[in-house]
């Protein structure tokens, strides 16, 4: 770090979801393939799926390893639902609905899926889920981003563009910070530089149609593709729920002094993502999002979290740690919500004494 930058450096918990992020940009294009598999931390860990693992009475569950469970309920979206921010597999909403119901809710959550991603992520594992109980969709920020990366993306055409291309899509995971300064190279790396061709750079800017428009087509996406998702649970006993994820500018008009000073740090680095977002904060243009999702899902049951999370009795403390990521606090808020909007709490359960899980 140089004299004259005060960002604080990341914290160990911030450090291994970086690493976690970095080793998913190694993904097969033909595969579903979301995560690095069998990933082994203190913080996260996933199947031999790439899916991440929620706890249930003392036990882990994931899509590949569901153990005796007859019914299984669903936890799908983006990293939000997947518990990036979470300190531990514990800690995520999933496993937090899991406490609180007292039933195994599944993570079917990847980092940067989109609405038609996500729903292809059920259909690539719906034979191994076995008899849904409860689905919900926690939802809808990367759908609207995906709508200002292909306007991003159109401008990199050409075939001197592959390697930008490439290295420009795998740099707007969400929740990878803006990267440190490398270590110095050696003499060798330096002349092999040199001598390279050219690289083609993107843009620091580029220009994006206005946030209207791509909430509109972000919010009919969304709202297609819950319709494909009620068509394709109508003849099972599930239930399909769409629950916009909270983003903070949507969430609080004032903020507690700890989510301030992240949103300054944010605010002199920001990440590629937020930059997709732009234009977009604005609560006025939120409503309408919300508004149209609905309308366009219909008879989907949607609510949005924005609205329902200032009923938590600990809204007024830090929950985010970013514009879009809870930590465990957050996590277990709006887990807590869910469970009430829905009537799906048990409080036997959330009593209950569970051996904790060994890690392995």
């Amino acid at each position: 770090m140089t004299a004259t930058d005060t960002s604080p450096s990341p914290s160990p918990l911030q450090q291994d979801y970086q690493r976690f992020l970095l080793l998913g940009s190694r993904r097969a294009p033909h595969t579903v393939h979301v995560h690095e598999t069998g990933y082994r931390s203190g913080t996260i860990n996933t199947d031999a799926l790439g899916l991440r693992y929620s706890h249930c009475a003392g036990k882990r569950f994931s899509v590949a390893e569901r153990g005796g469970a007859s019914r299984i309920n669903l936890l799908v979206g983006g990293s939000a639902a997947l518990g990036i921010g979470a300190s531990s597999d514990g800690h995520t909403v999933a496993s937090h609905l899991s406490m609180l119901t007292g039933e195994v809710w599944l993570s079917l959550a990847g980092c940067g899926l989109n609405a038609s991603q996500e729903l292809l992520m059920f259909l690539t594992h719906q034979h191994r889920l076995g008899q849904l109980g409860h689905v919900v969709v926690l939802s809808g920020l990367n759908t609207l981003a995906h709508e200002a990366l292909c306007e991003v993306l159109a401008n990199l055409n050409g075939p001197q563009h592959a390697k930008a291309y490439q290295d420009f899509l795998n740099s707007f995971s969400e929740g990878m910070q803006p990267t440190t300064s490398p270590r110095r190279q050696s003499l060798w790396q330096r002349i092999g530089q040199v001598l390279a061709t050219p690289s083609v750079t993107t843009p620091a800017t580029w220009p994006l149609s206005p946030p209207e428009k791509r909430l509109a087509r972000a919010a009919d996406s969304i709202g297609r593709t819950l319709r494909q998702w009620e068509r394709l649970l109508a003849d099972s006993h599930s239930t399909l729920t769409f629950i916009l994820q909270p983003l903070l500018p949507w969430c609080r008009d004032s903020l507690p002094a700890g989510e301030q000073a992240m949103l300054d740090a944010l605010q002199r680095r920001p990440a590629n993502f937020d930059r997709l977002l732009d234009g977009a904060f604005d609560s006025q243009l939120h409503s309408a999002f919300f508004r149209r999702i609905k309308n366009q899902a219909d008879p989907v049951p949607c609510y949005d979290m924005n609205c329902m999370l200032s009923s938590s009795p600990v809204f007024g403390a830090d929950l985010f740690i970013d514009r879009l990521h809870l930590n465990d606090l957050g996590n277990n808020a709006l887990a807590k919500v869910i469970t009430a909007k829905l009537g799906l709490a048990q409080e036997k359960h959330a009593q209950r004494k569970v051996t904790p899980i060994k890690l392995v």
